[in-house]
């Protein structure tokens, strides 16, 4: 026997269990949590589709909403906002959104990670990265389910 054809079978004998080890999935068992340790690709799941994440970010002043298909979009030039059709992807290690900003790509990536406004004693669950046009700029986010920790009122 060659050493490789060696190696392939001591490699399938120590896959092997006996028929009395082997079991299946429980129910209860987290379909994600299988795929997390075998190599597949998890969509971000810490924002659910039917919350509603709240945003902004700093120098220049903006923020806003997301929620479902919609995003309003808000400056100190325009404290109502403006509303935006956006598309939602749930990607590995955060959520994407895009759509048009007065005739400019508009693109928001948000992921999990520790995130400070500079400007109060707030911490975010999440960080912001909006792309308008060719400017590129930086916030923080939290939902309901994942609030800012901090004063309401900074």
């Amino acid at each position: 026997m060659t050493g490789a054809a060696a190696a392939i079978l001591i490699a399938f004998a120590a896959g092997c269990q006996p028929a009395g080890e082997r079991r299946a999935p429980a129910a209860s068992e987290d379909p994600a949590r299988r795929l997390e340790g075998s190599g597949a690709q998890v969509p971000f799941a810490a924002i659910a589709a039917d919350e509603t994440i709240r945003f902004l970010g700093t120098e220049p002043f903006w923020g806003g909403t997301v929620r479902g298909g919609g995003m309003v979009f808000s400056t100190p030039e325009n404290r109502q906002g403006d509303t935006i059709a956006v598309r939602r992807f749930a990607g590995n290690n955060g959520l994407g959104f895009s759509g048009m900003w007065n005739g400019a790509p508009l693109d928001m990536a948000i992921t999990q990670a520790p995130c400070s406004d500079g400007m109060s004693d707030r911490s975010y669950p999440f960080a912001v990265t909006l792309r308008l046009g060719e400017e590129q700029r930086g916030g923080c986010a939290w939902t309901d389910r994942n609030p800012f920790s901090g004063p309401a009122n900074p």
